[in-house]
């Protein structure tokens, strides 16, 4: 499958975002490897729902559905992934823009036929026009963006991150779909890691799959001006820890925590002696971002302890959906 077609889900849940929306489906349209279609799963918002409908009414490619699961990012993928018709489903953010070349280079990677998952490099649009000074490049992920640690080029990884990735359908077939209970759900709490479950699931059904991530396939990723305090910094290091015992739950501490033990053990020490370096040269913010990298940590370490207690007491809980055949729309 060299020159697979592609569909794309982009889930959205606010009218907040339309502008974001807008330009996100524009960026989708102007591919230099044209999209087989992009659809827009609409999360339990009726005036969303109607408002995109008229707007795309006349468009050609673009379908806008109703999320047909469970509130929240999880259900909203697996209602896009049902009602495709490509052979291979890429996933959008809502809040993000994807340069001219990225389906172009999730195309090339599944030249390999044993590659089942091709993600990308995706870069943080501060609302403010410039990083905090205090923000770590290794805590990225924060705001739902690459972060520093992960290796160059096109390589091969554990899993791909949600919100700039493809997989291929026969994918789905062997794992079945994203699992509900583990990430977001429009404003709440926000909590991720389900694209993380479902790599480590796909590669036990299929031990031959190979998942890549290639850093020419870049999306640009809007990050409000909220998400650049330390108060959000906090409360997202926190809910990755309340993740991350979900995953560990499902899928063992071993295979769940793999990638994380190289992380806290070389990448983030690394980036601490960075800091006070910094610090001591007096260039600004290396102690603000030795300490973020500290207490961010410490505050997942929390959280993956209380989510580990509360699964042991059954208080938390996941689904996996099977992606139904024949139900495209």
């Amino acid at each position: 499958m060299s020159d697979p077609d592609i569909s794309v889900v982009i889930c959205v849940y606010t009218e907040d975002r339309w502008e974001d929306i807008l330009a996100a489906v524009s960026s989708v349209r102007a591919q230099s490897y044209p999209a087989l279609e992009t659809l827009l799963v609409v999360d339990h918002n009726p005036a969303l729902l109607e408002r995109l409908t008229e707007e795309y009414k006349e468009a050609t490619g673009v379908r806008v559905l109703a999320n047909a699961g469970p509130r929240g990012l999880s259900a909203g993928r697996n209602t896009g992934i049902a009602a495709s018709y490509g052979e291979v489903i890429a996933f959008l953010d809502d809040d993000a823009v994807a340069e001219r070349d990225w389906l172009r280079r999730f195309a090339e990677g599944y030249a390999d036929p044993e590659v089942m998952a091709v993600g990308g490099r995706t870069l943080p649009i501060w609302a403010s026009g410039r990083r905090p000074d205090w923000f770590p490049e290794e805590f990225d992920w924060v705001v739902g963006c690459t972060y520093r640690g992960l290796p160059a080029g096109r390589v091969r990884v554990r899993n791909v991150l949600g919100g700039n990735a493809s997989f291929r359908r026969t994918a789905f077939d062997a794992a079945g779909g994203f699992a509900t209970g583990i990430g977001r759900d429009g404003d709440k709490r926000p909590l991720g890691c389900e694209e993380t479950e479902l790599c480590i699931r796909l590669t036990r059904a299929r031990p031959d799959a190979v998942l890549i991530i290639d850093d020419r396939a870049v999306i640009h990723h809007r990050v409000p001006e909220v998400r650049e305090h330390f108060g959000y910094f906090r409360t997202r290091a926190y809910a990755e820890g309340l993740s991350k015992a979900l995953v560990a739950r499902s899928v063992g501490a071993g295979k769940g925590l793999e990638s994380e033990r190289r992380y806290t053990t070389r990448v983030l020490p690394a980036g601490v002696a960075r800091g006070l370096r910094d610090a001591l040269l007096s260039r600004p913010g290396g102690a603000g971002r030795a300490g973020a990298i500290v207490a961010g940590v410490l505050t997942a370490a929390g959280g993956y302890v209380v989510g580990s207690v509360r699964a042991r007491r059954g208080g938390a809980a996941f689904a996996v959906a099977r992606i139904e055949e024949g139900s495209h729309g």
